[in-house]
């Protein structure tokens, strides 16, 4: 069975590597450094990873992190390539089902915070357990917008989700509607097919968790 969480943690870790700590990154005001420090409060620090998804917990999560990210850039990179077995999210039982979207849109961040990057080629699996993904992720980032739309993975899937008013369709390789889903949408090669003031919304559209 493959493991992609694992391939896309390694590759993440080499590029990481590669870049240094200040390359820039997809998400706003984030380094490579940064990034390196958010996954090791998700895998290492279950009282701070709570602020990831919890406003009251925010503060402390992030002075953690902060913290996190003071410390040397190689040994944040090693802690990330070798994640804990105790981890909750990274063990044996739960890391395929935990990591593989977590790890493929980090490292689409890294990828894509640069000029001059291309979409990778990926295998048909890893598009396909990609699809289950981001069916799932449609379903809960647009469940509130304002208009009947139609995700489409041209060969894998398609599904409706939205709360009914004008139609829109949004077209891309599974992998592509991933990261235009989980609010990346300025870096992702979708076709958003529609009238244009929803579809300028969509774009502009806060996405994911």
């Amino acid at each position: 069975m493959p493991r992609y969480a694992r391939t896309e943690r390694e590759a993440l870790a080499d590029l990481m590597l590669e870049l240094g700590p200040d390359a820039p990154t997809v998400n706003e005001g984030w380094t490579t450094r940064d990034l390196a420090a958010h996954l090791l409060v998700r895998e290492r620090r279950p009282d701070a990873a709570g602020g990831l998804l919890l406003p009251p917990l925010r503060g402390h999560g992030e002075a953690v992190r902060r913290r996190l990210a003071a410390g040397p850039y190689a040994d944040l990179v090693a802690r990330v390539r070798r994640p804990p077995l105790w981890s909750p999210v990274s063990n044996p039982l739960t890391d395929e089902l935990a990591n593989s979207l977590e790890f493929f849109i980090h490292h689409e961040d890294v990828r894509r915070g640069r000029p001059g990057w291309l979409p990778r080629d990926l295998p048909a699996g890893q598009q396909a357990a990609l699809w289950k993904r981001a069916a799932v992720l449609a379903r809960f980032a647009l469940r509130r917008f304002p208009a009947d739309l139609l995700i489409q993975a041209p060969g894998y899937g398609e599904r409706a989700v939205g709360r009914g008013g004008e139609r829109l369709r949004v077209v891309g390789a599974p992998g592509e509607l991933v990261l235009f889903l989980s609010g990346r949408q300025r870096v992702a090669r979708v076709q958003v097919d529609g009238p244009a003031e929803p579809a300028d919304r969509l774009r502009a559209a806060g996405l994911g968790f």
